[in-house]
């Protein structure tokens, strides 16, 4: 995905051109994996079908959670046609402890059923097959691409979009605007490296409500060091559009 001509040239929150923008966030990058030598993806598999099913079942969940119950799943189920083929009732009792059971198990077995079908058992290496998957978004795609097959991808997760905003890397509220600023900031091959940076640093120090700022590896690099991560610059947001809106008479007030 690249900048289209007619767009406006890329610019971070604070006024930065893009290559005063791509150099610090190198510098960042740089400093986590000084800070972060050993990070790993924190989900077990021990193959690309297996992380695709983590990385569901992973949504709205913690990894740990995660871990302990692929732990025995992985066991049972070792091919896209045992999951396809399991029992509805028996999944969704299987993973319940992940939460949102019904539509995860549904996820699961959908795309099971089409890597099956259409993929004679092998999970797809590129983003438009995965995507075409019945229950894999573009998120989930990403997690496969960079971390099961070594390609290039940004994972825009809840720690990715907190990060990237919070270090004025963007301005961006959208998952898909998010990953599009960040591809064009970054070199090809840095874009799986600062996915996974950005996740372990969300996870271990620049936390949501408090972040170690004193502490923090790049907090020469970032803005919102000196604020205790709190952003102050403006956000961008989609105005609301003013299209099917309907008139109310003055002096009546509308219904809750």
């Amino acid at each position: 995905m690249t900048l289209k001509s007619k767009e406006k040239p890329l610019r971070g929150p604070l006024g930065e051109e893009l290559s005063e923008l791509r150099r610090r966030a190198l510098k960042i990058l740089r400093a986590l994996k000084k800070a972060y030598p050993h990070a790993r993806v924190p989900l077990n598999y021990s193959n690309p079908l297996e992380l695709l099913i983590a990385t569901i079942l992973a949504a709205q969940c913690t990894d740990a959670r995660v871990n302990e119950v692929t732990a025995g799943l992985f066991k049972k189920y070792r091919t896209a046609g045992d999951w396809a083929a399991a029992e509805p009732q028996t999944l969704e009792d299987e993973i319940r402890p992940t939460g949102f059971f019904r539509s995860k198990a549904k996820a699961i077995s959908e795309s099971a059923a089409d890597i099956s079908a259409r993929f004679g058992g092998r999970v797809p290496d590129t983003l438009e097959e995965l995507t075409s998957l019945r229950g894999v978004g573009r998120k989930t795609a990403n997690v496969v691409l960079a971390y099961a097959y070594g390609k290039d991808a940004i994972i825009v997760d809840t720690h990715f979009i907190r990060l990237s905003r919070r270090m004025a890397l963007t301005a961006e509220l959208d998952p898909a605007k998010i990953e599009r600023d960040m591809m064009a900031l970054l070199p090809r091959n840095a874009w799986s490296d600062l996915s996974l940076m950005l996740t372990w640093h969300g996870r271990t120090t620049c936390t949501a409500r408090k972040p170690a700022c004193e502490q923090c590896p790049v907090r020469r690099h970032c803005p919102a060091s000196s604020s205790n991560g709190k952003i102050t610059w403006k956000v961008k947001s989609v105005k609301p559009s003013s299209r099917g809106r309907t008139s109310r008479k003055p002096g009546r007030r509308a219904k809750g």
